[in-house]
């Protein structure tokens, strides 16, 4: 559900893709792992933990350190499905896209939207999750209240840099938009400090970051009281190359044999042990 505006990022993707598209796509008969990229400081979609467990996958250039959250878990459903080994790489987000159209990676499973600026330069697979963007605040702050964006009118807020959140700020009449910040800690931060008095996230994002912190809660709309999103805001795909048709369609067809059910309950367990 996070958004990329920057035009200099679409453009270096393009001028990347022209010059290192692999020919022939991903060769599903011949390679034996899959590469995917992600953040691993996302939770509860991503994170990157020293302690091994049964949904944790080891981080290809962190020695030391394992990848979990939702998204790790959906993507060993992917690879287990394609019968391949799943092989982690942490990238920063903004880099994502950059890796994937050099080759360095295979797949972004990052919690990442299909929205039409990234479409340009990679395919998206069917959505793997369905979310909605809420706004995190203090409990003792002006804001604890609110139950729609008119209740935000010349609120401090903030939102992570190069995303989707930042841009909904704006539909806040009267609001302060903050300078967006590199990273939920961040965030959390400027929020906990009252440098900020409010933060916008999704949901799955919101309530872990909640039940780390007391002191904050988020608060979600009624229609026609939130945000203004279109579906492909508050849904996430898995991102691939273009030319890799065959492995888009292998990988929709692993994501429609792992019912709606099955993926809430893949979210709740990542909430419940995401760390504190």
């Amino acid at each position: 559900m996070r958004k990329i505006f920057l035009l200099i990022v679409l453009f270096t993707a393009v001028i990347t893709v022209s010059a290192c598209s692999t020919e022939g796509g991903f060769d599903l008969t011949t390679e034996t792992e899959i590469v995917v990229g992600l953040e691993a400081a996302y939770a509860p979609f991503n994170w990157a933990t020293p302690t091994e467990n049964s949904f944790t996958v080891p981080i290809a250039n962190q020695t030391g350190f394992y990848a979990d959250g939702f998204d790790v878990v959906m993507a060993q459903e992917i690879a287990d499905a394609l019968g391949l080994t799943l092989v982690i790489r942490a990238i920063e987000w903004d880099g994502l896209i950059p890796a994937l159209l050099a080759g360095e990676i295979d797949l972004i499973v990052a919690g990442m939207s299909p929205t039409s600026e990234r479409a340009q330069t990679v395919a998206f697979s069917d959505p793997y999750f369905q979310s909605e963007q809420v706004m995190v605040v203090r409990n003792d702050g002006n804001y604890a209240d609110a139950t729609s964006l008119e209740d935000f009118t010349g609120a401090r807020v903030v939102a992570q840099l190069g995303t989707l959140q930042d841009d909904l700020i704006d539909q806040i009449t009267g609001v302060n938009h903050q300078a967006a910040l590199n990273d939920y800690a961040s965030l959390v931060t400027a929020l906990l400090n009252n440098a900020s008095d409010a933060f916008v996230a999704e949901l799955p994002v919101a309530m872990g970051i909640v039940a780390a912190n007391p002191s904050l809660s988020y608060i979600t709309f009624t229609d026609g009281n939130g945000f203004t999103v279109t579906p492909e805001d508050v849904t996430v795909s898995v991102a691939l190359r273009q030319e890799d048709t065959a492995l888009l369609s292998a990988i929709n067809d692993a994501l429609n044999a792992i019912s709606t059910e099955t993926r809430n309950g893949y979210m709740e367990a990542a909430l419940s042990r995401q760390p504190q």
